[in-house]
């Protein structure tokens, strides 16, 4: 009962908001339909009661939807009120079927471009045939009518009737810019109560709702339609389809907007049916999840279904008892209230996603089809289209050629080359000129037998005729071993930027390099191909990123480690610029502050700990080490690397006087060396605190230190536990969620280091 209190009282002033939401509304939608006026009503109340209680969906509401105006508009036409109510009821038993079977999840894979299209349309047709009604004249009968005889209709305002439209419309625009305390009181029903107020105390002559009684009074029982069977089964699947859709993506908005429980769809489309089935048999609109009312009962506050209840109940009692007060409301009100709602389908925002993921043409597509010919047809256009649009993104490939010098050209083919993109292929493959040198760089994972056969057959009569053909493969086509040349196959799954160059370049080890059976002077090539890859891949998608670190640099940690070619921090913690401030060295030392050696160390911390703020700060070291091999002969070399490996004394001295961490070493397998690297590991974290920027860090808790060590033939990474002195393994279980935190101000000049 405690519980039923608490969210009763979160329930109800939430239901009474919606409310007063859902009667003026639903009137419009009645009067845009061509139905009877209190049919929206009825609507409303079947839509609250029946799907809220049933559906499953804690949080929508439903009721007559603008998205189906334009419908309910062509079937009134086309088979009379009457049978119309039994399409809706018959459209309620196949959405309770559609339920049953556990197909509602089917709904949610039409294409958004299409649902957003489709709604775009209907509001454009609702906005022109409603601003007549504004005007003070009488709605067309197609988009293409209300149009064209638009201009007219402005030459010839009615009076009172535009007065009141356009008051209504502009109290709509202006109340999302009101003060927050005053839009607790929802703009519809100040629009509405205000123009039907001025409306009496002016004495206004303008057109008002008319209603044969009370909504008790007024219950219309369907009769079956007559005529055309094929159309009647296009009507009934037509409501099913854009109810179904409208209701099950408002129900997946709804989730979006609370922490509540998820909708379970498959009942919610159960719920929507028997509300349509309920709605049809008594003479009401058909009935969707609407989002407008939905929406606004989440940020009023309901918290479970009751308070969709409620609303059905409150629309009820108006509707009965003050039915009275409806009949004074001016009909251009209410038109004015249905030109804002149909302009609002036409969603900007929506518009511009769409845009960005290259679904526009199929929204554009959508849109016209909808308001020139009718809703189902322009359905159904969009869904052709957005499935060609799917094909062809799968199966066409991205081909281009274009001339790199004098006789060298590229070729680059990105995507699924199938038969589809032999045409464009052979129109690029036409620019090349005979003996030139052609770089083909194949990026597929599928390559069919119709392009292989004429790409191999360009391969063979290009080379055939002087020319020399490179196939760079990325993928698991398999072109290059087709080609049976004595080429040596270079499928990789690993992607450039991450693989070692040796692997995707045809380059010998160093080992080999150093055996004498390559010549060195190819080195500068295989780094300057290593830039290309970087320009032709990576440049553009990091640009964006890059644009934003020219700002300046927010590092979250600071890498002390090794010179080695073999560690490299970035690919062992998975980051890119901007995360790492790094520092190498020739053994990765961190000289104490008194040694007196090379300050470049010292100077670094300072920047990276006392400017930048870094909050972790990692000694990393790793096996195999050259500079751990020279100190455990105990000869230094002379030179600089001599008087900089001097600087790790200390760490010997404890190698030899056998460090804890040397015995877990030995005990977890690691020879001599490793161990001698692991202990330098721990020296540095204890030489940083000879560093006063550091060592002040450490103590307010603005700097956390970490040992770690990188075991390099099996690529593990091991961190220093400080109680046991061991190295162990860094966790490879699921990761932490990392808090969100404000960002750090990185002081003037600071972005240079």
């Amino acid at each position: 009962m405690a519980a039923a209190t608490r969210f009763l009282k979160h329930d109800v002033p939430a239901s009474l908001v919606v409310f007063l939401i859902a009667v003026p509304l639903s009137l419009g939608i009645a009067v845009a339909s061509g139905a009877p006026v209190i049919a929206g009503l009825i609507a409303a109340v079947i839509g609250g009661i029946v799907a809220g209680a049933l559906g499953g969906s804690p949080l929508q509401v439903s009721g007559p939807a603008a998205g189906l105006t334009v419908v309910v508009a062509d079937l009134i036409n086309r088979f009379g009120w009457q049978a119309t109510c039994a399409i809706t009821l018959a459209a309620g038993l196949l959405q309770i079927l559609l339920g049953l079977s556990r197909t509602a999840r089917a709904a949610l894979a039409i294409s958004p471009s299409v649902v957003h299209g489709m709604l775009a349309g209907i509001g454009l047709t609702i906005v022109f045939s409603q601003l007549h009604v504004v005007l003070g004249g009488t709605a067309g009968s197609s988009f293409v009518d209300n149009l064209t005889e638009l201009p007219g209709q402005i030459a010839n305002l009615h009076g009172d009737a535009t007065l009141l439209g356009l008051g209504v419309i502009a109290v709509l625009l202006l109340w999302p810019l009101l003060p927050k305390k005053v839009r607790v009181v929802p703009g519809p029903l100040v629009a509405i109560a205000g123009a039907t107020l001025i409306a009496v105390l002016a004495g206004s002559d303008a057109p008002r709702v008319d209603l044969p009684g009370s909504i008790l009074s007024s219950l219309t029982a369907p009769v079956l339609p007559t005529g055309d069977l094929g159309a009647l089964i296009v009507a009934i699947l037509t409501i099913t389809l854009i109810a179904s859709v409208e209701s099950l993506a408002s129900a997946v908005a709804v989730d979006g907007m609370h922490t509540g429980k998820r909708a379970n769809l498959n009942r919610e489309l159960i719920g929507q049916g028997a509300a349509n089935t309920v709605s049809g048999a008594i003479g009401g609109l058909p009935i969707t999840g609407v989002i407008v009312r939905s929406s606004t009962n989440v940020t009023a506050g309901a918290k479970t279904r009751a308070s969709a209840i409620l609303h059905g109940v409150w629309v009820l009692l108006f509707s009965s008892l003050l039915f009275s007060v409806v009949e004074l409301i001016p009909l251009a009100a209410l038109a004015g209230l249905l030109v804002h709602v149909g302009a609002k389908l036409v969603n900007l925002g929506q518009i511009k996603r769409l845009h960005r993921h290259g679904e526009s043409l199929v929204y554009a597509v959508t849109v016209v089809a909808v308001v020139l010919l009718n809703l189902l047809e322009g359905v159904l256009i969009g869904l052709a289209l957005s499935l060609l649009l799917v094909v062809y993104r799968v199966v066409i490939a991205s081909i281009r050629a274009q001339q790199a010098d004098d006789n060298t050209w590229r070729l680059a083919v990105h995507g699924k080359l199938s038969f589809l993109s032999i045409p464009r292929l052979a129109h690029e493959l036409g620019r090349i000129p005979a003996n030139s040198h052609v770089v083909v760089e194949l990026i597929t994972e599928y390559l069919d037998h119709a392009a292989y056969e004429y790409l191999h057959g360009w391969v063979t009569r290009h080379e055939a005729a002087g020319g020399t053909v490179l196939v760079d493969e990325i993928g698991q086509a398999g072109l290059e071993s087709s080609l049976q040349r004595g080429r040596e196959a270079r499928t990789r799954h690993l992607p450039r930027w991450f693989t070692p160059w040796s692997h995707w370049q045809r380059i010998e080890h160093p080992e080999e390099q150093r055996a004498g059976t390559a010549e060195h002077s190819r080195s500068l090539d295989v780094v300057l191909n290593g830039i290309r890859e970087y320009q032709i891949r990576s440049r553009e998608l990091m640009r964006p990123h890059m644009a934003k670190l020219a700002e300046g640099q927010r590092p979250r940690a600071m890498w002390i480690g090794c010179g080695d070619s073999r560690v490299v921090p970035n690919v062992l913690t998975s980051s890119g610029p901007g995360d790492l401030f790094t520092v190498r060295n020739i053994g990765n030392v961190v000289p104490a502050r008194d040694s007196g050696t090379d300050a470049s160390v010292a100077a670094s911390l300072e920047f990276a700990v006392g400017v930048l703020e870094v909050p972790v700060l990692v000694v990393c070291g790793h096996s195999g080490c050259g500079a751990m091999q020279v100190l455990s002969t105990g000869r230094p070399a002379d030179g600089p690397l001599g008087d900089w490996l001097a600087t790790a004394a200390p760490t010997v001295a404890r190698w030899r006087d056998g460090d804890p961490i040397a015995k877990a070493a030995a005990e977890d397998g690691f020879g001599e060396l490793d161990q001698l690297a692991m202990i330098n590991v721990a020296e540095g974290l204890r030489n940083l605190h000879t560093h006063a920027v550091v060592a002040d860090a450490v103590a307010t808790g603005k700097l956390q230190l970490v040992g770690m060590f990188l075991d390099i033939p099996s690529g593990r990474l091991l961190t220093m536990d400080e109680e046991t002195r061991r190295f162990v393994p860094v966790s490879e279980g699921p990761t932490i969620p990392v808090q969100a935190q404000a960002e750090r101000v990185v002081p003037e000049g600071a972005t240079s280091g």
